[in-house]
């Protein structure tokens, strides 16, 4: 499937409202209101202070725990806030998984609103921060962290699709992508985001308010990380900031140019299917990627 995955529960407003009833009493009372529907999660705002997450799939729940899991422990030491949750809920109601009480943070997806120039001096920093040893027990993800080798057969489905259908994947492209599978791994086995994409990227007057979305937390190679930086940022000279802050080595920068390639064109892929949205993102980071090559 090459677009957004069909969702294996229902979830409505009135069941948000009479699970809280339910589970946390206190915070019934707040307003409830539906705000998107991703791959994995159903998201609404609570109130004024909070949102709630709940998988859409059960493939998600387990991701969910993770983050319930993992993300009070890594939130006191990055500086860009995370929605580290602040309450949990259980199944009920006919409901069969896990959810989060979350904060709110204001902010609108960098996509939308992309960062300042100031901005990159705070996301080295993070980048920094984050990616530090991670322990033996830290989550496994089958997709994100592991050897590019590992996503050559489902990437070369999306490559004839978008071949087929766009202008897209010039030799270019393929070779940027061939410099980074081909690249040894040289880095440390590290705490990762693992899906650092603009739409999981909250701006608020041009700098990052939150990092959201950490349901692909997990440890592996900074690389899946990086290519972030050209999903993020317009501006090449704010590009080449935070590659200087952070001095990956040439090994590295190639490994994070081609997870670059990869999800732009997951995204192009995907958004050709059912979001426009992330068709535009997928595009722009193929752009960038072959500006600084």
């Amino acid at each position: 499937m090459s677009g957004i995955p069909l969702a294996e529960a229902s979830v409505t407003t009135d069941l948000v409202r009479a699970l809280l009833k339910q589970q946390h009493p206190d915070l019934a009372h707040l307003s409830v209101s539906e705000l998107a529907s991703g791959f994995d999660n159903f998201m609404f705002r609570l109130g004024e202070r909070y949102s709630v997450r709940m998988p859409r799939r059960k493939i998600a729940a387990q991701l969910l725990t993770n983050e319930q899991r993992w993300l009070p422990l890594l939130a006191p030491q990055l500086s860009i806030p995370v929605p580290s949750p602040v309450r949990f809920g259980e199944p009920g109601l006919g409901y069969p998984w896990h959810w989060s009480v979350l904060p709110w943070f204001d902010g609108e997806c960098a996509d939308v609103d992309p960062p300042a120039t100031t901005a990159a001096t705070s996301f080295s920093q993070f980048l920094l921060q984050l990616h530090q040893p991670a322990p033996p027990d830290a989550p496994l993800n089958p997709v994100r962290g592991g050897p590019l080798a590992g996503r050559i057969e489902s990437f070369d489905e999306r490559i004839a699709r978008l071949s087929s259908a766009t202008d897209l994947i010039t030799p270019d492209v393929q070779k940027l992508w061939n410099k980074g599978l081909n690249a040894a791994v040289t880095t440390q086995h590290s705490w990762l985001h693992g899906d650092l994409h603009a739409q999981n990227i909250l701006i608020n007057q041009g700098e990052i308010s939150a990092v959201i979305d950490w349901g692909d937390l997990t440890g592996g190679d900074v690389a899946t990380d990086l290519q972030s930086i050209w999903a993020l940022f317009e501006r090449p000279e704010d590009r080449e900031f935070i590659l200087d802050e952070y001095a990956p080595d040439q090994a590295t920068l190639e490994r994070a140019k081609a997870w670059a390639i990869l999800m732009a064109v997951v995204m192009v892929d995907t958004g050709l299917t059912s979001s426009p949205r992330h068709e535009k993102q997928g595009r722009q980071q193929l752009a960038r990627l072959l500006q600084d090559s």
